[in-house]
């Protein structure tokens, strides 16, 4: 029973809504998330498709690859097939792919879009689609690697993080002005089939470089194919 309570109690303490909205099913809605995030399965293999472009330099790169977890807890990719141009995929992808590998060394924890980390604010109802989502300001509590500034929306029913949009507060890299992120999930059946990440990321060497990253698991892709 107390289990069930700590989301609510935890929620009275950072969640501030706005103006006299009712904020019922946004309080529930966040109440779902942040129970969701303590009961996350772990993450199976993924295929990762990337496409990444030097806007100002009109060249582009795509990497295509399987991600597995492994022991641990690292990324590991085998690559299945690379186009476009080199440059791109040396000085864009791969650097992701590297970073994806030095992200994995932070406790998730530190980053988590928890109340540990960031201060919420609700900011009202969205349209996504054909269903609908709680808007939230997020603005983390310390200037640390891996944090965002921006806004998190809940899917209405079952309260799972349907959009993630900001900057990173600090940036990961001498040779990284800064970095917006946008991630969108798919949701199907109440659970997560697809997410689909943006990043817009200026750089001091080669100017402005995006990245799309669409991440599925193969168990997806697998049921997909069963006739």
């Amino acid at each position: 029973m107390l289990n069930s309570l700590l989301p609510m109690l935890l929620l009275a303490a950072v969640f501030r809504p706005v103006a006299m909205e009712d904020t019922g099913g946004a309080s529930q809605a966040f109440a779902h998330y942040l129970a969701s995030i303590d009961r996350a399965p772990a993450r199976g293999p993924e295929t990762i498709e990337i496409d990444a472009s030097l806007p100002k330099l009109k060249k582009q790169g795509t990497l295509r690859a399987i991600r597995r977890i492994n022991a641990a807890g690292e990324p590991e990719f085998q690559v299945l097939e690379t186009g476009g141009d080199r440059m791109v995929r040396q000085q864009v992808i791969e650097r992701y792919l590297t970073a994806q590998i030095t992200a994995a060394e932070i406790p998730a924890s530190s980053v988590a879009i928890t109340p540990a980390n960031y201060e919420f604010r609700y900011q009202g109802v969205v349209e996504t689609g054909d269903t609908e989502a709680y808007a939230f300001q997020i603005k983390p509590r310390k200037k640390r690697a891996g944090l965002i500034a921006g806004e998190l929306w809940l899917d209405a029913e079952t309260g799972l993080p349907v959009r993630q949009s900001g900057r990173l507060v600090k940036s990961p890299s001498f040779f990284v002005r800064s970095v917006g992120i946008t991630r969108e999930t798919v949701l199907a059946r109440g659970a997560a089939r697809k997410l689909v990440t943006h990043l817009s990321v200026e750089t001091r060497l080669v100017g402005p470089a995006d990245l799309t990253v669409t991440e599925t698991p193969l168990e997806v892709i697998y049921a997909n194919l069963v006739p």
